[in-house]
C-alpha cells in the first residue's frame, strides 16, 4: 500500500499532530472504524461534525472531509482530515496550525470523535433493531 502515503499529509516533527498513517509511534493514532462502507461512514462523520461546536467542514470529492476545529478560548484553528476507504474505515489526521506543542489536544480530539462515532453507530443499531421488532397495530 505505498499509495497510502498520499492519502493524508505527513505530520511534521513537532508534537502537535496525530495521524492514522504515521509511521511514528508519537504521532500514530488508530483509524476510525465507523461502518462497513464508505457512504455510511461519510454520513455518520457529517452527522457528528454537524453536532460539534466551532467546526466548519467541506466534503472534498467522494471520500474526503476537510474540517477546521476552533478552540473555545484562544480561537486556535486545528485542521482535521478524514479519508474514508471503500470498506468504511476512516484514516484521520489532526494537526494544529500554529505552535509547537498542543498538550495532547489533537490526540484527545480524535479519541473523542472515536467515542462519539461509536455512540452514533450504537444508536443506529438500536433504532434498526427496534424497527425490526415493531409489530403493526390492528
Amino acid at each position: 500500500m505505498s499509495d497510502d502515503n498520499n492519502l493524508l499529509a505527513p505530520c511534521p516533527n513537532s508534537p502537535n499532530c496525530v495521524s492514522s498513517l504515521s509511521g511514528s509511534k508519537d504521532h500514530w493514532v488508530a483509524p476510525l472504524k465507523v461502518s462497513d462502507n464508505r457512504d455510511t461512514s461519510l454520513q455518520r462523520l457529517q452527522t457528528l461534525l454537524d453536532a460539534e461546536p466551532r467546526v466548519e467542514y467541506d466534503v472534498v470529492g467522494q471520500s474526503r472531509i476537510q474540517a477546521r476545529f476552533k478552540s473555545l478560548v484562544l480561537r486556535f484553528t486545528d485542521d482535521v482530515t478524514f479519508y474514508v476507504r471503500d470498506n468504511g474505515v476512516v484514516e484521520v489526521r489532526s494537526a494544529s496550525r500554529v505552535g509547537y506543542w498542543d498538550l495532547g489536544a489533537n490526540r484527545r480530539r480524535v479519541e473523542s470523535l472515536r467515542s462519539k462515532l461509536a455512540e452514533l453507530k450504537s444508536d443506529d443499531t438500536t433504532a434498526q433493531h427496534s424497527s425490526q421488532n415493531a409489530h403493526p397495530l390492528g
